[in-house]
């Protein structure tokens, strides 16, 4: 017989409206724990789906055979988007180490995740795996300027999956209560951190909803916001600027002032005008987006909403 993997696995399953693949994905993970360990759980996160999500694990976890394993699925109580459920589910987990499946799209072998885990073995807390595949514009737009003004160690990518040790899972409980954005708290707490790329399997992958591109939109403000100093460089430019400009203007009027009429200084005046409260309302924009954030990060009470919790042994 083959020796299993003595350690507890978790994983988390992140599922929103996903009723024609769920049950593919959750079929092939669970032969995979099954071979390989001893014991683990996987939790789904059902994030308020408006199909037939749900009954399709129903039905999946009837007909499949379970003997090592336990199965919670996690009903939000609404749409609250990934980064959210996924904190929930990962709230809930008791494994050694935990699996996080952002997507349960495959376009890689399944034996990657035995690869990713044993590469956590080498002493890797966090091991993401990333494909190779042409990532769309506003994505690498996206991680170029939080790669740059991050300043983090390890470099943010596209990933489809991670296996995160529990070691790692309580520093970063200790460092926040609430994570807005996972991967750039991960790639903050400390811990030794690597990336495997693998040759994506698909040529084209299912395109986002409109609540999804909304909540990637915000997360991706939101985590620009928290963890660069891209706003606080903006900031400082355009105050340098303004008093620059703010020097010109008054060298220019006192020379308007003794060599002519002052009038004739009028569009210039005017244009300034025009810069400077662009750039304080620019700078209000950033700062009210700032506190809006620490408001709901210290003062929100409820990290995420469940509607209820089905262990199935």
């Amino acid at each position: 017989m083959k020796n299993k993997e003595k350690n507890f696995m978790s994983a988390v399953v992140y599922i929103n409206n996903d009723e024609k693949i769920v049950k593919k994905f959750l079929k092939q993970l669970n032969n995979v724990l099954t071979e390989n360990f001893e014991k683990y759980e996987i939790i789904c996160v059902n994030d308020c789906s408006s199909d037939n999500s749900y009954n399709e694990i129903k039905e999946w976890q009837m007909q499949e055979n379970l003997q090592n394993a336990n199965i919670t699925i996690v009903n939000m109580s609404f749409y609250q988007g990934k980064e959210l459920s996924m904190n929930a589910g990962v709230d809930l987990a008791i494994g050694d180490f935990v699996l996080e499946f952002d997507s349960i799209i495959i376009d890689y072998n399944m034996n990657k995740i035995m690869e990713v885990y044993q590469k956590a073995l080498e002493g890797f807390d966090i091991v993401n795996a990333s494909p190779n595949d042409k990532k769309r514009k506003t994505s690498a737009f996206f991680y170029k300027l939080f790669n740059t003004f991050s300043g983090n160690q390890y470099k943010l990518n596209t990933e489809t999956f991670r296996i995160i040790s529990r070691r790692a899972i309580n520093r970063i409980n200790s460092m926040n209560k609430t994570i807005p954005y996972r991967k750039a708290i991960y790639s903050n707490c400390g811990l030794k951190m690597t990336t495997i790329v693998y040759k994506s399997e698909l040529k084209s992958k299912n395109r986002l909803n409109k609540s999804q591109r909304r909540e990637r939109r915000e997360t991706a403000i939101d985590a620009l916001i928290l963890f660069t100093d891209i706003s606080y460089k903006f900031c400082i430019t355009m105050a340098l600027i303004m008093i620059m400009a703010t020097i010109v203007v008054a060298t220019y009027t006192i020379i308007i002032f003794f060599s002519s009429n002052p009038i004739r200084g009028w569009t210039t005046t005017m244009l300034f005008l025009s810069f400077g409260f662009f750039g304080i309302f620019a700078i209000l924009t950033i700062i009210i987006k700032y506190l809006s954030i620490i408001v709901n990060l210290i003062f929100k009470k409820s990290k995420y909403i469940i509607e209820s919790i089905e262990k199935i042994n």
